[in-house]
């Protein structure tokens, strides 16, 4: 096409829409192409053009033109922005992309010639886009034959880039019932494959591509289609992370596909496989997908599932933390418990476990449009509640079960019998306690404060949840001070699930962040942090955005930790360590300061951000602070005043 070559046009832009079609038709007297797919598109009879664009479907795969790459680029656009357009899909472009795939993969001097290198990734995506919605479209795929070239993709016949295509296409292709046995053909190659991508992807694109630092030595077309051709290498960079986990969670879901008919699940429940597992969360990059617990919740569902999951003491420990988190996927953690504990064939292989971390949920109102989960949590740790206590010697379990039993049942039972009098009472008696309590925090003496808000918890009303979450949520800063994370996150778990809504305590919410990074758990850590963050910005009153520098501080430590390549990172760098700091000094300060740019932007995009930021007093972390502070206030307030001082 004359056109084309005299304009120049960067098939790698997202110029190539449906209006640029139009346009570059306009000037039709300069193509001297016959078979012209944008003249074709020009054609003003519906008929004819029709017949035209199934016709140049049919040739394109035997043709050898330069302008191909512009016409799949073009067609990738519209995949993308009309997915449930029937016009393509009815006139034969499965098959056209099939064979395209098919002509890259077994002719390699066609693949390298010109920009013939990007067919195949967007023809793979064509299918991906097309059957992504409409199950009718999935079938006629199947019938012009897309999973073949799709599986020589999915077994790395080209690059990572055309995986990640292939494995969504045929995610979507499995996820319906008339498309799914066409998939399941290639059950067992399929699931492996899935499996080994899922587990080694993230190493392959930090190796191949995002630990590659001179730019120069990347490879072109994958540089091209990450950025369309107008990015620099911190956009190739943040692209690549988004690709990383955008390939290792649609291997999830194509294993889910699976597991949800529960196909091959011994397969897919290797112990090995389960191990792994837990750590492929999608990083911040990917939120809108539930990863690794998206498909551990779908193996509960099912019997053997279960029985699979429940010999994974890995698995139950990460359930058991994501459950007792602010993460988006916490309702996912406790439907899984909960699954377990209603199993009576799981239910005493997990309980030890579980409970102690269940036992934190019993007050959480709603999460979601879950409605009274603490209840629902209540009836499954109590489900048995005498045999239960003869059956497990742990004696933690026992006063854990008999602590729920005294609090859910005895307690409420009491209170209901109380008069409104009697409530108050008990109100204004927990309050005095408080202070007293505070007193003694701000005066050093932790212990002691702590055993006081133990006491007004014991005291205060079930009904007067404001109060409790600020005497649990004192209390977990007083375990914090005695350097007892344990402890400190289960009360601050128990006061963000009496908050309305729930995780919207931000002093609890920064307390347990500093509790999980005390146990090296990184990625609660930083859920917190971020979310204690947000509240701040909501709570505030200004337009200007100022964060807190510890929190800030801590998101920074947190982001690095859990930074998608952190482990390929130090695989495939642990051996040049040293190499790498005497040759270049500034990589681990580049390498910091890379993270907290990329910190930043991730929270900067987050539209409550812009909404203002309150200024944020840091609240005491050493008890050397509390004791400069005991000598300040003993010398400028009376007694009385720091009694009625509340935290």
């Amino acid at each position: 096409m004359d056109y084309l070559k005299k304009k120049k046009i960067n098939p790698f832009t997202t110029s190539t829409t449906q209006t640029t079609i139009a346009n570059m038709c306009k000037e039709e007297q300069t193509c001297t192409n016959p078979s012209c797919f944008f003249c074709t598109m020009k054609e003003p009879e519906p008929s004819l053009r029709r017949v035209a664009i199934a016709n140049f479907f049919k040739e394109m795969p035997f043709t050898d033109h330069q302008d191909q790459v512009l016409v799949l680029s073009g067609l990738w656009h519209v995949a993308m922005t009309h997915p449930d357009d029937p016009e393509f899909p009815s006139l034969g472009i499965f098959k056209c992309m099939a064979n395209l795939i098919y002509k890259g993969i077994n002719d390699r001097n066609w693949l390298l010639k010109d920009q013939n290198i990007y067919i195949p990734y967007y023809a793979a995506h064509v299918i991906g886009s097309y059957t992504m919605n409409k199950v009718e479209f999935a079938e006629i795929a199947v019938q012009q034959g897309v999973i073949p070239p799709l599986m020589e993709l999915l077994r790395g016949k080209i690059s990572w880039v055309e995986q990640r295509v292939a494995v969504r296409a045929l995610g979507h292709l499995a996820s319906y019932e008339k498309t799914f046995e066409a998939v399941a053909k290639y059950e067992e190659e399929v699931i492996k494959l899935a499996m080994k991508l899922a587990c080694t992807c993230l190493e392959v694109v930090y190796v191949n591509f995002v630990g590659v630092k001179n730019i120069n030595k990347r490879v072109k077309y994958h540089c091209d289609l990450l950025t369309r051709g107008i990015g620099d290498s911190e956009m190739e960079d943040r692209k690549g992370e988004e690709w990383a986990s955008q390939l290792q969670c649609w291997c999830l879901y194509l294993l889910n596909c699976f597991a949800c008919k529960e196909r091959s699940l011994s397969l897919i429940c290797k112990q090995d496989f389960l191990g792994k597992l837990c750590g492929m969360w999608g990083g911040l990059v990917n939120h809108s997908s539930p990863a690794w617990v998206g498909l551990v919740r779908i193996l509960c569902y099912s019997k053997d599932g279960r029985k699979y999951i429940a010999e994974s003491k890995e698995i139950i420990e990460n359930i058991c933390n994501l459950s007792r988190s602010s993460d988006d996927w916490q309702y996912m953690g406790i439907d899984c418990l909960l699954l377990l504990l209603n199993d009576q064939n799981t239910r005493y292989k997990v309980f030890e476990i579980i409970a102690l971390f269940v036992i934190d949920l019993v007050e959480l109102g709603s999460l979601g449009d879950r409605p009274n989960l603490g209840e629902t949590i209540t009836k499954a740790l109590l489900l048995d509640y005498k045999q239960s206590k003869v059956k497990f010697r742990n004696q933690t379990v026992q006063k854990a079960l008999q602590d729920v039993w005294n609090l859910k049942v005895e307690r409420r039972k009491k209170e209901k019998l109380m008069s409104e009098e009697k409530l108050e009472e008990k109100r204004v008696l927990v309050c005095l306690i408080k202070q007293e309590a505070n007193h003694m925090f701000w005066l050093g003496e932790i212990e002691e404060a702590l055993a006081k808000y133990t006491e007004a918890l014991d005291l205060c009303p079930l009904k007067s949840r404001k109060e409790r979450m600020v005497l649990y949520s004192n209390r977990a800063q007083c375990h914090l001070l005695l350097r007892d994370p344990d402890c400190a996150i289960s009360d601050s778990t128990r006061a963000l699930c009496l908050a309305t809504p729930a995780n919207s305590h931000s002093k609890s919410l920064w307390r347990r962040s500093q509790a999980y990074d005390m146990k090296g758990l990184a990625k609660e850590s930083l859920m917190d942090c971020i979310m204690f963050i947000n509240g701040c910005i909501k709570s505030g009153v200004t337009k200007r955005v100022k964060i807190p520098y510890y929190a800030a501080r801590m998101i920074s430590k947190q982001m690095d930790a859990t930074w998608l390549f952190a482990a390929a990172r130090s695989k495939t760098t642990g051996s040049q360590a040293r190499k790498v700091k005497e040759s270049d000094g500034d990589y681990e300060c580049n390498n910091d300061e890379q993270q907290r740019g990329e910190m930043m932007r991730v929270m900067m995009e987050n539209k409550d951000f812009l909404s203002g930021l309150s200024t944020i007093i840091e609240e005491p972390l050493l008890v050397k602070e509390v004791n400069r502070r005991k000598v300040e206030r003993a010398r400028r307030r009376s007694k009385k005043a720091v009694i009625a001082r509340s935290m």
